[in-house]
């Protein structure tokens, strides 16, 4: 279970995960606000009223963004409450995982400049994600590259601009 930020690109891009994989990854739908703490209520909201196994995942992903120390904290210590919760951040925004997927991340630090490289790989990207476009094999590389990148693991969410620990939450969705 995924409760994200964006309603649109991190829906697409995880569902890719839905037709190579014994597991089923759902991403909450939601409209309207999306703060962190909004993510955490609906994926709170989504747990009272669906029971998952010990098996099951709970993740929360967002992006850097604006968001204040105190907000992304909130969502840390929610995901430090069980072994099977998880929070994945990408700074500064989720297009730059996706970046990941094309080159090595050392540019696109910036949201302005993560979208303007994005589009030079993915030629009028509009939020929407098609699988052809993220194969197998760029998923790894993508994985690969932010593990390189989050050096020395951070133990809580990428404060530098060009990090991201969504590789975290992929890395497990590859293994299933």
């Amino acid at each position: 279970m995924i409760a994200s930020e964006g309603e649109k690109t991190e829906p697409r891009y995880f569902a890719l995960f839905n037709d190579a994989s014994v597991i089923h990854v759902r991403c909450l739908k939601w409209r309207g606000d999306n703060s962190p703490d909004q993510v955490l209520r609906r994926m709170e909201q989504y747990l009272e009223d669906e029971e998952i196994r010990n098996s099951d995942e709970a993740w929360l992903v967002v992006d850097r963004d604006q968001w204040s120390e105190q907000q992304l904290a909130h969502l840390h210590r929610w995901a430090q409450g069980a072994d099977n919760y998880g929070f994945a951040l990408s700074n500064p925004k989720f297009e730059y995982w996706l970046l990941l997927h094309f080159e090595d991340g050392t540019r696109g630090r910036t949201s302005n400049e993560c979208s303007r490289r994005l589009k030079r790989h993915l030629p009028g990207y509009d939020k929407d994600v098609h699988g052809r476009k993220f194969p197998r094999e760029s998923i790894v590389l993508a994985v690969n590259r932010a593990e390189q990148r989050d050096t020395p693991p951070c133990v809580d969410w990428p404060r530098r601009p060009g990090q991201t620990t969504v590789y975290r939450l992929v890395r497990k969705l590859l293994s299933q």
